[in-house]
């Protein structure tokens, strides 16, 4: 008993952060260029992102401006991910219909889930009830992300997944996953 309890906090020693798995994802799948909008909830990973030479990353004003700027990597040869909050993922319906999904662009986007769990700002809340049903009627494969465990496969095969097939997905962080944002009183 003893030593089984001693390798299971031996294997949770080990195990990577959901924003390491993110990183070395990133990487392994050849994944430079990064434009994200600023989150608390992000703010991690991006600092990781910029620290990390292999990158190119940098804020936007925008999410579409960020999906904007993927598309055109894209034809240029170029792989990239975009990361962002629920609130700025209800801006991107029309850069999704008009640009992502018809001319096929593996656009990768890192959704940090606002509006659930304890959320006390209510449009974030209506927000985050409109994210899959818009996803889901632009066809855009969706993953909503809650184990650490399982964190790692979703997020490599979804890589894969939008890039063989040219088609965005999205990552959606639940808070289950990475702790949420952290509500100040």
């Amino acid at each position: 008993m003893a030593a089984a309890a001693e390798q299971t906090s031996s294997q949770i020693a080990q195990q990577k952060s959901w924003h390491e798995v993110v990183l070395q994802t990133l990487k392994r799948n050849d994944i430079r260029l990064v434009p994200y909008v600023p989150d608390r909830v992000l703010t991690t990973l991006i600092r990781s992102i910029h620290a990390d030479p292999f990158f190119t990353c940098f804020p936007t004003a925008r999410e579409e401006e960020a999906v904007g700027i993927i598309a055109g990597a894209w034809m240029a040869g170029m792989k990239g991910a975009v990361l962002m909050q629920t609130s700025g993922f209800a801006t991107l319906a029309n850069v999704l219909a008009s640009l992502a999904v018809p001319y096929q662009i593996p656009l990768i986007m890192f959704v940090s889930e606002r509006g659930t769990l304890g959320e006390f700002n209510y449009g974030q809340s209506l927000v985050c009830r409109t994210m899959r049903p818009v996803l889901d009627s632009l066809a855009v494969e969706h993953h909503t992300c809650t184990r650490l465990d399982e964190f790692e496969f979703i997020v490599d095969r979804s890589i894969k997944q939008a890039v063989t097939t040219q088609a965005p997905v999205a990552l959606i962080l639940s808070p289950l996953l990475t702790g949420g944002k952290v509500f100040d009183k």
